[in-house]
């Protein structure tokens, strides 16, 4: 092993070890103290308001392509009323969830690297440290709690309104009989599907939130390093959220049903 490789392995490790205590405290301060009501709800609108239009935007226009793409595809052998159920369940179970997410991570995950990096690099933190706050207790806990509040309601408002442009196009455009379509899409949608989608978005919250922290609180010194630690936070916040998709869907499925 070369000594870049073992110096990679090393940074690695180093990272894993501290964004998992940087969780470990966040949920001790938690169940230590109570988080600021003004800030959590300060973070709630930015992250849940002002991300509503680009997650019901994404979610609208899925369900309208992925019905049209399953439509096209079950015409061909005479299942046209099936392509609502296969929509609605696709976007319970997956897509919602993970495209609110990825959403989310590139519009709030960016933001807070941003901002917890300006102020790492210009010593506010040491600031807030100074005056006896603790960054964690102050900073990072009212915004993951927000994250995570946000996140479950953002998902079901994308999951109804992509189930609704999904009805629309299919029969108003691609004319399905549409109440055979909708019988078909409530009797495969199961509690489960919607119950999945929605546990999937908290964790989801919950790693965009942690992610976008740590690389602000650990961004190197400057604009670059603000900049590198902003990039980082999307890019890493996708890959977890796609990764854990994965996870979350073996395991949940098997639960749930």
């Amino acid at each position: 092993m070369t000594e870049l490789t073992r110096t990679l392995v090393r940074e690695a490790v180093q990272g894993l070890g501290r964004i998992a205590l940087l969780a470990v405290e966040v949920v001790r301060s938690l169940n230590l103290s109570r988080p600021p009501v003004r800030e959590v709800s300060y973070h709630l609108f930015f992250i849940g308001v002002k991300s509503l239009s680009v997650v019901l935007i994404t979610g609208a226009f899925t369900g309208m392509v992925l019905c049209a793409q399953t439509y096209f595809q079950f015409h061909k052998v005479r299942m046209d009323t099936a392509t609502l159920a296969v929509v609605s369940v696709s976007l319970c179970a997956e897509l919602g969830p993970v495209l609110s997410g990825l959403m989310v991570a590139g519009r709030v995950g960016a933001s807070m690297a941003a901002e917890l990096g300006t102020m790492k690099v210009t010593e506010q933190l040491d600031a807030l440290r100074a005056l006896a706050t603790h960054p964690v207790d102050y900073l990072v806990v009212p915004r993951m709690l927000a994250t995570v509040l946000a996140m479950p309601l953002l998902t079901a408002l994308s999951i109804a309104l992509g189930i609704a442009a999904a009805y629309a196009v299919g029969v108003w455009l691609l004319g399905l009989d549409p109440v055979y379509s909708w019988h078909n899409m409530l009797r495969y949608t199961s509690p489960g599907h919607v119950l999945q989608g929605l546990l999937k978005s908290v964790v989801f919250g919950f790693l965009v939130a942690l992610i976008g922290c740590y690389k602000g609180m650990y961004c190197r010194e400057g604009a670059e390093g603000v900049g590198r630690a902003t990039t980082e936070a999307v890019v890493y916040s996708s890959i977890a959220i796609l990764i854990a998709n994965f996870f979350l869907t073996m395991m949940l499925s098997t639960l749930l049903g």
